[in-house]
């Protein structure tokens, strides 16, 4: 069996690298054509594949990781615009502001249309209102030396806005008591919300920056040297991601701990 999978990613990744110009010229992306297959083989096709939502949850997951990694870092090496440069404020407004607005919108409509209790509506509308990286790829850059405003905006949207709805997906499990929020939300404050970002944007820019500076200073002293791109790419992936998981455990547990410690006090304290 398991020789046939591997035919079968073989073969569909193969066609799709060959038929890469002529699908350029259709309005379909190789996402689609995945997800047709996939469609294809699961139960409602010839059901050669079932991947059952809560027995396989672990695969998924990790399935799920490895996919969006891979995307979101695609994404991220097109957008070769040094820190502080203007153009960064639009993807920023973007990935902020409007995202901020939608999810807000879809989990009022979501409320109030549909009945659903405030934090699955939450967890909805911050579900819903990123853009689709890999769906959305005809629009954003082509290449790294595409300079095109709007097509810069769309992709840093893309890169950012995973990070930007991911608290409000834990503030919305919160509310359904699925995840702890601290008193008065002080936990998902200082845990979710700052910790979360500024470690995955800190983290993130700090093995990327050091790497790629280390690559350019080989290079420079050493014209000969030889340096498999493709690897140091996935590294850079695994590593960054490595890293970010193995400060993420311990810091959320001394965060937590930090906030309950101080809302206890607070309680405590005599009239």
């Amino acid at each position: 069996m398991s020789a046939f999978w591997f035919l079968l990613v073989g073969v569909l990744l193969v066609v799709i690298a060959l038929l890469g110009r002529f699908l350029d010229r259709l309005p379909v992306s190789p996402a689609m054509i995945y997800l047709l297959v996939g469609f294809v083989l699961g139960p409602a096709g010839v059901d050669a594949l079932e991947l059952h939502p809560l027995r396989e949850i672990a695969l998924l997951e990790t399935l799920a990781e490895i996919a969006l990694l891979i995307a979101l870092f695609t994404v991220g090496v097109k957008l070769r615009v040094p820190i502080g440069d203007r153009r960064w404020s639009l993807p920023l407004r973007l990935a902020t502001v409007s995202m901020a607005v939608t999810i807000a919108g879809v989990a009022i409509a979501a409320a109030v249309l549909f009945g659903f209790p405030a934090g699955l509506a939450l967890a909805l509308g911050a579900a819903l209102a990123p853009t689709d990286p890999v769906l959305a790829s005809e629009v954003q850059l082509r290449s790294p030396q595409d300079r095109d405003t709007l097509r810069f905006g769309l992709t840093g949207e893309g890169g950012l806005n995973d990070g930007t709805a991911f608290p409000f997906v834990l503030l919305g499990l919160g509310l359904l008591g699925a995840h702890e929020l601290g008193a008065w939300g002080s936990r998902w404050v200082a845990v979710d919300l700052f910790w979360g970002t500024a470690a995955g944007l800190g983290i993130g820019f700090a093995i990327g920056d050091g790497l790629a500076r280390g690559v350019r200073a080989l290079r420079a002293r050493r014209r000969d040297a030889v340096i498999l791109d493709e690897f140091l790419l996935l590294g850079v992936i695994a590593l960054s991601y490595g890293v970010a998981i193995w400060f993420d455990e311990p810091v959320r547990k001394y965060l937590s701990s930090s906030v309950r410690n101080r809302g206890s006090e607070v309680v405590l304290q005599p009239a």
